[in-house]
């Protein structure tokens, strides 16, 4: 039920980016400029969207990685476990 929560973070998150992009380039394309500015503000915008698109992926990144450490920790932990359990069966 957690991962349905982030899911859905997630998607109105890119959403919400998507949006925002879509709502700047209307913006610029319909304001009173000539075209050489709309095109200079375009790839302004462009530039500003591919850093930030860029900063998420290596967070997205991250955060996948320390998931990645918490699931190896866990399974080391429970092998462990099962280890010890099978150790005490057969020591019966």
């Amino acid at each position: 039920m957690a991962s349905d929560k982030k899911s859905g973070a997630g998607k109105f998150a890119l959403g919400a980016l998507i949006g925002a992009a879509v709502g700047t380039v209307a913006g610029i394309l319909t304001a009173p400029k000539s075209g050489k500015e709309t095109r200079d503000d375009i790839k302004r915008k462009a530039g500003e969207v591919k850093d930030a698109a860029g900063e998420k992926a290596e967070d997205l990144k991250r955060k996948a990685g320390d998931h990645i450490e918490s699931a190896k920790k866990a399974i080391k932990r429970e092998e462990k476990k099962l280890k010890d359990v099978v150790e005490e069966e057969d020591e019966d």
